[in-house]
């Protein structure tokens, strides 16, 4: 893995690997016998706010031994005039590895394309795949074998985070429902590439019935604000709410990435008592990443 720009690109070995390796650092946390990003120096390319992938990476490399250096698109000429490829070739030579969170997926690409590094996609709008890794290792936590669970992603099923699920999903031999409107259903494309166990329907009640997790994202992303009220009045009826989930097992998991507004795609009443998964996926992020910066940093050597 010289990369890791979607999980599309991931082989289920590569995602087991991380997994195993996350799964020692968190248990290991503050006890690493060596520091495996000693000496090194990693950008935070960052053209959209954040507060979980921020913090869990400037952490992560400071106990993997290493430095960060955060740049916001005030801070470089990136976009600004400087193409991507000449700005990815001239912090192949200050940096040891980006991670980048920006709107273009092709700007990740081209980044890693142009430059000598690592580089690690903390976000786009196609993909967010460090997100659903560790969701994907927080079921690990909770089932063991992921193979044949089923997951009712609800809502807004054409977003970045559904996106990372549709191939999350294929790779670890899950069942995947999105119960969405037809205008916010993952696009053919996405679906063909993924091509599992995938199933897509406007019945949020049926797609959640036996399911052992529902899972849920924001209806209105970062860049869609002006589509707020039309967004909001389309999604309302696909909120994870106490009725919605009795048709669920009994003992169903309740899964949100953050941020988490109440009232809208989920009850405050229900966020709250599955609060325990849902911070233990942000969490996951942290040794998530962890795992990934070694491995990418073990590629490079």
């Amino acid at each position: 893995m010289k990369h890791l720009l979607t999980l599309e690109q991931l082989s289920p070995g590569t995602i087991g690997e991380i997994f195993e390796l996350a799964k020692e650092l968190k248990a290991r946390r503050g006890a690493l016998a060596d520091l495996p990003l000693k000496g090194q120096t990693w950008g935070l390319i960052f053209n959209k706010a954040s507060t979980r992938t921020r913090v869990s990476f400037e952490v992560g490399i400071r106990e993997l031994g290493g430095t960060s250096i955060y740049l916001s698109s005030a801070d470089i000429q990136m976009g600004r005039g400087e193409t991507v490829a000449d700005t990815a070739r001239v912090l192949s030579r200050y940096l040891h590895g980006v991670v980048i969170r920006t709107f273009a997926q092709n700007d990740v690409e081209e980044f890693a394309s142009a430059g000598t590094i690592p580089v690690i996609n903390g976000l786009t709008d196609d993909e967010h795949p460090c997100q659903v890794l560790a969701d994907l290792f927080t079921l690990t936590e909770k089932f063991g074998s992921l193979k044949g669970r089923k997951v009712v992603f609800a809502g807004d099923g054409a977003c970045n985070v559904c996106n990372s699920w549709l191939f999350g999903a294929t790779k670890t031999g899950i069942e995947l429902w999105v119960a969405a409107p037809k205008q916010f259903q993952p696009g053919k494309d996405w679906l063909k590439r993924a091509a599992g166990n995938i199933h897509v329907t406007e019945d949020f009640a049926a797609a959640v019935r036996d399911t052992d997790v529902v899972y849920t994202d924001v209806w209105v992303s970062m860049g869609k604000e002006t589509e707020s009220t039309a967004r909001l009045k389309s999604l309302s009826s696909y909120q994870i709410n106490n009725q919605i989930l009795k048709a669920a097992k009994p003992g169903a998991l309740v899964m949100h990435c953050l941020p988490a507004y109440r009232g809208k795609e989920i009850t405050g009443d229900v966020f709250e008592a599955h609060q325990q998964t849902i911070f233990d996926q942000a969490e996951n992020r942290l040794h998530i990443q962890k795992a990934i910066l070694i491995l990418l940093a073990k590629a490079r050597q």
